[in-house]
């Protein structure tokens, strides 16, 4: 059994893995074969996607980059991109029964496969009990909350009552007060372990106090999206479940990233994200803001962001209008709150750019990306790193460190910390990060499962 926070898998696959691992590889080889068969036959299908996509892209960058008159040429390409790429579904679909059961079989196929991909990958985690390997359980844990994080979750959920009555100490950040301070207090006190109730901002700072002092830390999802505690295996629609940690939870190490000598859990957000929340206007009216702000920052008169890195392969890249720099990558969804994060102790930071300055390029990217090609798009810069740099030719850069805007002065040096965070978790939520970690399709680590060898998840 390997200690909870370690990433390494056990040496050798049983051979129920082994047999899922080999019986997903088919199911995805079939599927694959079946795919490009289909498309063979139906070219209109595959003329008109890539069609419809680019036509959906570039309408869609107009839409959102440009203002009117122009913005009536991007809705017009937008929606036709869509009436393409239905046509061209119906076209290769038709009224064939042949043609509806094949679709259906593929889907199948690709179900499977991913179904079997999961057990063969997930770690066992049993005996659960056992991972509290007899670390000393916290004497003098104290919970700071937030009672106006998350719309009023603290008391919402009763939670100062419920710490207390399970014997933790409870301090109330009050309006007005020092967070920071209020963290250092509670260990020059005695505090062996802190908890923060609040949003990803304040999880973090208290975070990095508790770090500072090597004492665990815990989460509590109190906050109003939960990043952090989505990506450990909390509970966020009921944070009380995550309060048995500060007594008896079970001791997980991860990773935390800095950027200079800040603390960040999450990640940072830089170029247009963090340039729009800095206006006074984005709090009250996010959208309006927005809507109003991307013409200037993205369209045809614009200039490119004052932003420049190098690539870990030796690039220069400039003008991204999107830099994310996150804490262990992120699987990317169509927002951040759905994006998630399969492992917390992979060692890397996740780097995620985009450069695309015109319609034309970012149809090619979206289109590219469909396809599978993304990673061919010279717009669109994504990798792994342990540590990574952001300059700017005007010497300070706006930044969203998880969520809170800031004016940061460049260079912005970013690097991870491995296994520098102590938390305590409920120890249910190991099995919830076992499976997260194995979700996806990994062929390479299928591969060495099913030839009886550790995979590498992370």
């Amino acid at each position: 059994m390997s200690r909870a926070g370690d990433s390494g898998a056990p040496a050798v696959p049983s051979m129920w893995q082994r047999t899922t691992a080999a019986l997903s590889l088919a199911a995805a080889a079939a599927a694959v074969a079946m795919a490009v068969v289909f498309l063979l036959r139906n070219p209109a299908l595959l003329a008109g996607g890539v069609l419809g996509l680019l036509m959906i892209a570039a309408g869609g960058w107009w839409l959102v980059t440009e203002q009117y008159p122009r913005r009536v040429l991007g809705i017009v390409g937008f929606v036709g991109g869509v009436g393409v790429l239905v046509w061209a579904v119906f076209a290769a679909g038709g009224d064939s029964d042949t043609a509806l059961w094949r679709i259906g079989l593929l889907l199948a196929l690709v179900a499977a496969a991913t179904a079997l991909a999961r057990p063969a990958l997930t770690r066992e985690i049993d005996r659960l009990d056992d991972l509290h390997y007899g670390h000393r359980r916290p004497q003098h844990p104290v919970l700071i909350c937030n009672p106006k994080s998350g719309g009023g979750k603290v008391e919402q959920f009763g939670l100062i009552g419920l710490a207390q009555a399970m014997g933790v100490d409870v301090v109330t950040l009050e309006p007005g007060s020092d967070l920071a301070q209020l963290a250092r207090d509670a260990i020059a006190r005695g505090a062996d372990c802190l908890g923060m109730a609040g949003g990803d901002g304040s999880q973090a700072l208290v975070a990095s106090i508790a770090s500072e002092h090597d004492i665990p830390f815990v989460c509590i999802s109190a906050g109003t999206r939960n990043h952090f505690a989505l990506d450990l295996g909390l509970d966020r629609d009921d944070p009380r479940k995550g309060l048995v940690a500060l007594v008896d939870g079970v001791e997980r190490r991860v990773d935390y990233a800095t950027v200079g000598d800040r603390l960040f859990v999450n990640n940072v957000s830089l170029g247009i994200y963090a340039t729009i929340v800095q206006e006074d206007s984005y709090r009250d009216a996010k959208l309006d803001t927005s809507r109003a702000k991307l013409p200037e920052m993205l369209g045809s008169q614009a200039e490119p962001f004052d932003l420049q890195f190098t690539t870990p392969d030796g690039a220069e890249v400039e003008g991204c209008f999107l830099i994310l720099v996150s804490n262990n990558p992120y699987v990317l969804g169509p927002a951040l709150d759905v994006s998630q994060r399969r492992t917390m102790d992979s060692g890397r930071l996740g780097v995620f750019a985009v450069s695309a300055s015109t319609g034309a390029e970012a149809a090619a990217l979206v289109t590219r990306s469909a396809l599978g090609l993304g990673a061919r798009d010279p717009h669109l810069h994504e990798f792994t790193a342990e540590s990574f740099q952001v300059r700017s030719r005007s010497g300070s850069a706006f930044a969203g460190v998880d969520g809170e805007s800031l004016n940061l002065p460049t260079p912005l040096d970013f690097r991870i910390h491995a296994g520098g965070l102590r938390l305590l978790v409920p120890v249910e939520t190991l099995a919830v990060a076992e499976r997260r970690r194995s979700r996806g399709m990994n062929p390479s680590a299928l591969l060495a499962v099913a030839a009886g060898r550790s995979p590498n998840l992370t």
